[in-house]
């Protein structure tokens, strides 16, 4: 078959189809409103036409061509198709954007859906015209997409919806979210403790805190649980550190410094000292306590941990004295090992 042929045919078969998308966009009257289903139709007529002219132009082309030649049929069939295709995808894409101009999302998400078959598209497209319900729609039944539905009915206030499907996806924070919007804190605490369970049982003891601190406004769950942390050597650095970060009141952080201080074994000391660091330039009114401890575990430790007289520094940062004394020490027990 040759290529002004295949022309002819597919004319044909335009023609056929075409007729059967008309009779099937008349039957949506059925149901579906008047204006919705006319306005569907036209879209279909003005694309139909475009299609119709690329084709006469194609078919005006190959009759002036030299079809006596046999070389190469096959491939000049395929070119012709994926040529055809090629520009009636073009005319979509352009009337497409020409609706997105003139702000129409809903006419500009048809052309995607119905006549390209791109439902992403056309979803995205009714998404940023702000049409979040008819969006959520086509990513859910189309796209099987449950976060971009969410999402979408999140955006359109459809929260019991949203909700629905966040917790089909197991994202309980987002639920607890929705419901403080929805007003009902006891629902949103429910969500908020189970994410709260999940981060103990991970040893995410931080993140747990933070939920009860900034989403639940339970300070003092945060703080007891940073706590537990800390005793329980899970994460005990951060968990340690951002339970003395919550401590706001510097009288009241000076006393706990030194309360845990004297609970804290002595394989923990180490750790204590590390976090001692941060308290010391936090505020004038701490460095006695902090540089006291400091001290104590410098000296406890320093038999056999030499090193560790270079933390001497961080608690002394404008004595240059003991800068000299800390290089004497550690020449004095270099000197020591090599006799």
């Amino acid at each position: 078959m040759n290529r002004q042929k295949f022309t002819e045919k597919f004319l044909a078969a335009f023609f056929i189809l075409v007729i059967i998308k008309v009779i099937g966009i008349l039957a949506q009257l059925f149901h579906e409103s008047f204006w919705s289903v006319i306005g569907t139709l036209v879209i279909f007529i003005v694309v139909a036409f475009i299609i119709f002219v690329v084709l006469m132009q194609l078919e005006k082309k190959e009759k002036e061509k030299n079809t006596g030649t046999k070389g190469g049929k096959g491939g000049g069939n395929f070119y012709l198709e994926a040529s055809v295709f090629d520009k009636i995808r073009n005319k979509y894409e352009e009337l497409a954007l020409k609706y997105i101009g003139e702000k129409d999302y809903k006419r500009a998400a048809k052309v995607y859906m119905n006549l390209m078959k791109d439902y992403y598209r056309g979803a995205k497209t009714l998404e940023n015209g702000g049409f979040y319900n008819e969006a959520a729609v086509i990513y859910l039944k189309k796209l099987k997409n449950r976060s971009e539905a969410a999402h979408c009915y999140e955006k359109a206030r459809q929260y019991k919806k949203a909700i629905d499907l966040y917790e089909e996806l197991g994202q309980k924070e987002k639920v607890g979210d929705l419901y403080l919007q929805m007003n009902d804190r006891h629902k949103a605490n429910t969500y908020y403790q189970m994410v709260v369970d999940d981060y103990v049982t991970n040893n995410q003891m931080v993140k747990g805190s933070l939920i009860y601190r900034k989403k639940m406004e339970m300070p003092d769950e945060a703080q007891k649980i940073l706590l537990k942390g800390w005793e329980e050597d899970r994460d005990a650095f951060n968990c340690l550190n951002n339970y003395f970060a919550n401590i706001s009141d510097v009288k009241k952080l000076d006393q706990q410094i030194r309360e845990l201080y004297g609970k804290t074994p002595s394989e923990k000391k180490i750790i204590y000292l590390e976090a001692l660091k941060h308290e010391f330039k936090k505020d004038p009114k701490l460095r006695s306590t902090t540089r006291n401890i400091a001290y104590e575990i410098i000296a406890e430790k320093v038999a056999t941990r030499s090193e560790i007289v270079n933390e001497l520094k961080h608690f002394n940062p404008e004595d240059e004295v003991i800068l000299k004394d800390i290089s004497r020490y550690k020449m004095g027990r270099n000197i020591m090992f090599r006799n």
